[in-house]
């Protein structure tokens, strides 16, 4: 395999990691940011610790602000809030010179938008399978274990390309767990089935996850709201992807009371999941707004969405 010259579009705690990894192991890559991100990663490289061993790491990257039509990539990963995706995608479509777009973002209201605007042929879609947080210049970052949440990628119709294989292995060889879904579709939208109710859970519990570890009735809601959103999906004829989240389904409200009220009480919890909910309150506002227009698509009843949706 030779050397990927790669645009990272974003220069968050999730861009950063994937930028200063994929760059470890001989990769071309750029990152664009803006205004005093831009500013750090002049001055300081990429600096990445890993929240679990405390090891800190930095890597130097080209820096750029701006995308213009004459920049050449191989691939150019999107990696910016939901919310932000449709501001960015002008400067996507006028550079012609990059064939491969790899959104790696939040999205349950469909590809349609950018499809329209890009095309299918340019287009794959990801997520990612790692957290974190950014303290002042540095990213404290989580690779998510596999048996949870792997970086995912898939093809819109399906296939595996050459493409897919290919971005598929390079970020495994970086150090992440992979793997490729043929229905990337259904497992965004069931992503956000699950993790819109998980963020309106912690709102609920005032944006403190250890707090929430002790909220009965936040955390029964919370499991009522992800089963409505599988419902919901299930009405609409997405399965729900992967498979293995059907066991929210199927295990005692009990026993996953008892699972999430561990998991809330952890680092682990507030690296990954709550300081991105209390960071990104824009983003998670609309990711409930778009998966409120599926549930008005079907006659499935959701109060428990509905209650959760209020502490947005």
């Amino acid at each position: 395999m030779g050397e990927l010259r790669i645009l990272f579009y974003g220069a968050g705690v999730l861009g950063s990691l994937y930028a200063a990894k994929l760059k470890e192991i001989g990769h071309n890559v750029t990152v664009l940011a803006r205004g005093k991100r831009f500013a750090e990663i002049r001055e300081h490289g990429i600096v990445l610790e890993d929240s679990s061993t405390g090891e800190r790491k930095t890597t130097a990257v080209n820096t750029i602000e701006q995308l213009t039509p004459q920049d050449v990539y191989d691939f150019l990963v999107i990696l910016v809030r939901g919310n932000q995706v449709s501001s960015v995608l002008p400067a996507i479509a006028a550079n012609k010179f990059t064939p491969n777009v790899l959104f790696m973002t939040n999205n349950a209201g469909g590809t349609e938008k950018i499809l329209r605007v890009l095309g299918q042929d340019r287009v794959l879609f990801g997520f990612p399978g790692a957290g974190g947080t950014k303290e002042g210049h540095v990213i404290r970052y989580n690779i998510i274990s596999k048996y949870v949440q792997k970086t995912t990628f898939g093809e819109l119709g399906g296939s595996e390309t050459i493409r897919l294989r290919q971005i598929n292995k390079e970020f495994k060889r970086a150090g992440f767990h992979t793997e490729i879904s043929s229905n990337i579709d259904a497992w965004l939208k069931t992503h956000v089935a699950l993790v819109s109710p998980i963020a309106n859970a912690i709102y609920m519990a005032g944006g403190d996850d250890f707090k929430l570890a002790c909220n009965r009735e936040a955390i029964l809601l919370n499991i009522c709201a992800i089963r409505e959103g599988f419902s919901v999906l299930k009405a609409l004829g997405i399965p729900v992807t992967p498979p293995k989240l059907k066991l929210l389904n199927l295990l005692p409200e009990s026993i996953l009371v008892s699972i999430l009220s561990r998991v809330y009480n952890t680092e682990w919890s507030n690296v990954v999941m709550t300081r991105h909910a209390n960071a990104a309150r824009d983003e998670m506002k609309e990711l409930a707004d778009e998966f409120l227009m599926l549930v008005s698509k079907t006659s499935v009843p959701t109060p428990a969405i509905e209650r959760l949706y209020k502490y947005i």
